[in-house]
């Protein structure tokens, strides 16, 4: 049955050639959604870099997935040193990418508050296998055993991501884990 992402697979003999066949832009078809910007290629890596890509998009990500941020305050506080005038500008591309939303906050419909959408919470076995992938190869200040438990528990971490999402649940999912609390200028 062919997928729905792109074209029936061509029989070839390794998945380098099929993963070279999915980056030629010339044969991928367009993909329903917002109308598409002009982009470097069709490929499909391309294409979701040009949206979520840059380090302070992808810790924005973070910071509502993990952290549990939710206001413009905590991510400015967060420790990474975002100027005011990228983090804004990073709200809103991630926004009309529709990978979050911004919402009134319930007690004071004066304050935003930024929530992922399910395409942004789709984006969570990408970040935890990052996450792992950092830990293992660079030096990070990652405790090695709560590592060691994610990566041994992802589908455990990843349904934790995904019901908190699911609940509007802003606890820290590492503190589930068996990690220290986490809050503003924590990495």
């Amino acid at each position: 049955m062919p997928s729905s992402c792109g074209p029936p697979k061509i029989n070839a003999a390794t998945p380098d050639y099929n993963l070279f066949f999915a980056s030629d832009g010339s044969s991928v078809p367009n993909v329903r959604g917002k109308p598409e910007s002009k982009r470097r290629s069709g490929c499909p890596v391309s294409i979701s870099l040009e949206m979520f890509g840059d380090r302070w998009s992808l810790l924005i990500i973070r910071d509502l997935m993990v952290r549990g941020f939710r206001t413009f305050k905590e991510f400015q506080e967060s420790g990474e040193g975002i100027a005011t005038n990228i983090l804004a500008d990073r709200l809103r591309k991630l926004a009309d990418a529709g990978i979050i939303r911004a919402e009134a906050e319930e007690s004071d419909g004066r304050r935003v508050n930024y929530r992922l959408t399910r395409k942004g919470i789709d984006l969570a076995p990408v970040l935890l296998e990052l996450l792992i992938w950092g830990a293992k190869h660079e030096e990070t200040g990652a405790p090695c055993a709560l590592i060691a438990k994610m990566a041994r528990n992802r589908g455990e971490v990843l349904a934790e991501v995904r019901k908190r999402w699911r609940e509007r649940d802003s606890t820290p999912i590492l503190s589930k884990f068996g990690g220290r609390s986490v809050g503003p200028g924590a990495g």
